[in-house]
């Protein structure tokens, strides 16, 4: 039998297209070859008659991350030297004393010591100043610095000379490192009558696991009603663990994402593997602006699959998969292999980084080209860039006087005055800054002689500055100086005018120091505006189910206003 004219076609096409693929690679293999010759040529010319020595491994690592900018951010090379901090950014731990830090004046000093940790266990607090490391000054040393000396192999001994904050006499303090594994959930509890809250930070080794076990403690401690699941400020992993956490709302075999890319080990779907937790519970997750990758499979799929409430703010918008590559000399390579789609069939990757004109300027994709995709119940998604939340809630943003306080250090100050005056304080539920404890503050800002600049004392300078080059001063000299006094007096009253969140800033660092990492979550949590908005909405039957069906109208009352 004859083929017929349109398998003829097929069969050219497919001839046409496996020879141009061919044909593209073995250009390719010849340019990589000639190439690598000509560079391999060229350090050897330059080890041989450049003036003065050459450092071969850092001209390559130059080499190497210049070749790499010409491709996406997330596409890098790791050196041996940098493996242990790679190691920490995908696996979420590291050898080290566990502490934040933070640089003020010549010294780094401790800014907040991790619970159960080396140098919580040591007797380290906020605000002591690290003097030396293991007999090398610390001074003049910045963050980046310092961290380097404070980790190493687990087991091993960090020697530090530290002065305590309020003390001017230094001591010396010993601490055995330990591995460090920063919990991937901080913490877990219930925020409400019957709706539990679980905050996500990572997207490591057992994250799943430990997202059913918070859920699975939630539901034997009361009746269960809904629960939070909070992704804001985290910014991905693995990628297997964003399915196995979606497995824990949907039944088994529900396709969660497919990866696509050149190559056919890169295409891949990824369904959910188990019998599913809890399937029915009503479930909002919490998104913001720094919710990326493996947040976005999480968040994405739920609402494709409408299976729970989205809300808070456009999530970062990347789609990208990585896979990391073994090199020669115990480095690696982390590449971009793949873009992922979410159920409906979108990619939510915001930017194009493989336009061949490399132009990014124009980051987004643009409102022409953006796509409509259905959700399982027949809601309209769109891909462009990141999830879009089902209710939008705002990030809280503060005065400038309160950012100012809290970026001068003048709350971590008073803080540390107020913990070398109180061995404990009252449970989170039941500590709260009184009248004296503000006038204390006030007392010691005013002592201080903190000031700060206003946008309005900024925007009066440029005009003073514009009045004296235009020849305008002399005859609004009076008026200006009048409104630079009116404004002072004004800044006067604004530590009053903003007491609500100043006082909170103060609270949540005072709890802090008592109850770590947990409590700190747990004050900041109270006056938190999507929980309150995530709260009402799972109290709420009608409005849930009109979210996910589709004929949700946010009211003016809601927070997405």
């Amino acid at each position: 039998m004859k083929p017929t004219r349109q398998l003829q076609y097929v069969f050219l096409m497919f001839l046409f297209l496996t020879t141009f693929t061919v044909s593209a690679q073995e250009k390719n293999n010849f340019e990589i070859a000639k190439n690598l010759e000509i560079y391999a040529d060229l350090l050897r010319q330059l080890n041989i008659n450049y003036a003065d020595n050459i450092n071969p491994g850092d001209l390559n690592t130059t080499a190497i991350n210049a070749m790499l900018e010409k491709l996406d951010p997330f596409t890098v090379y790791v050196p041996e030297s940098k493996l242990e901090d790679f190691e920490l950014m995908t696996k979420g731990e590291y050898g080290g004393i566990g502490a934040l830090i933070q640089q003020q004046g010549d010294y780094v000093i401790i800014s907040e010591p991790y619970e159960d940790f080396p140098a919580q266990k040591a007797g380290l607090k906020a605000g002591d100043e690290i003097i030396s490391i293991n007999g090398e000054s610390a001074k003049g040393k910045n963050t980046n610095q310092v961290s380097e000396k404070l980790k190493g192999v687990p087991g091993s001994t960090c020697d530090l000379v530290v002065k305590r904050y309020g003390d001017s006499l230094t001591q010396q303090v010993s601490i055995v490192r330990e591995k460090i594994k920063i919990p991937n959930i901080p913490y877990s509890g219930y925020v409400s009558d019957g709706i539990g809250y679980i905050s996500l930070s990572q997207f490591n080794p057992n994250s799943a696991l430990d997202v059913k076990n918070a859920f699975s403690k939630l539901a034997s401690e009361g009746t269960l009603k809904g629960i939070i699941l909070d992704l804001r400020g985290n910014g991905g992993g693995l990628l297997n663990e964003a399915v196995d956490i979606v497995n824990i709302f949907e039944p088994k075999n529900e396709l969660v994402v497919t990866t696509k890319g050149k190559t056919r080990a890169s295409v891949q779907t990824h369904v959910t593997r188990n019998k599913e937790i809890d399937g029915n519970i009503p479930l909002v997750i919490l998104v913001d602006d720094n919710s990326a990758s493996a947040s976005e499979i999480v968040a994405g799929s739920i609402q494709d699959l409408d299976r729970g409430v989205i809300m808070g703010e456009r999530t970062y918008g990347k789609g990208l998969v990585q896979n990391i590559v073994n090199l020669p000399y115990n480095s690696k390579v982390k590449i971009t292999v793949a873009k992922y789609y979410i159920p409906s069939g979108r990619c939510i990757q915001a930017i194009d980084y493989f336009r061949e004109d490399h132009d990014y300027a124009a980051k987004k994709v643009p409102d022409s080209l953006i796509s409509a995709f259905k959700t399982r119940a027949g809601r309209t998604v769109y891909d462009g860039g990141g999830i879009m939340p089902d209710v939008k809630v705002e990030s809280r943003s503060f005065s400038q006087i309160s950012g100012d306080l809290y970026a001068q250090n003048y709350i971590f100050r008073f803080v540390n005055n107020y913990v070398l005056e109180h061995d404990s304080i009252p449970p989170v539920d039941e500590f709260q800054v009184s009248d004296s404890l503000f006038g204390e503050f006030k007392a010691f800002v005013t002592s201080q002689a903190f000031d700060y600049h206003t946008e309005t004392e900024a925007l009066l300078a440029q005009m003073e500055s514009s009045a004296t080059r235009e020849s305008y001063l002399p005859a609004i000299n009076d008026q200006l100086t009048s409104l630079k006094e009116l404004i002072r007096e004004e800044k006067k009253k604004d530590i009053d005018k903003h007491r609500s969140e100043i006082e909170e800033m103060i609270r949540v660092e005072i709890i802090t120091r008592y109850y770590y990492q947990k409590g700190k979550i747990e004050a900041a949590l109270e006056n938190d505006p999507a929980i309150k908005d995530a709260v009402d909405i799972l109290d709420n039957k009608a409005v849930y189910d009109s979210i996910l069906n589709g004929t949700y109208v946010a009211k003016k009352t809601d927070a997405s206003k």
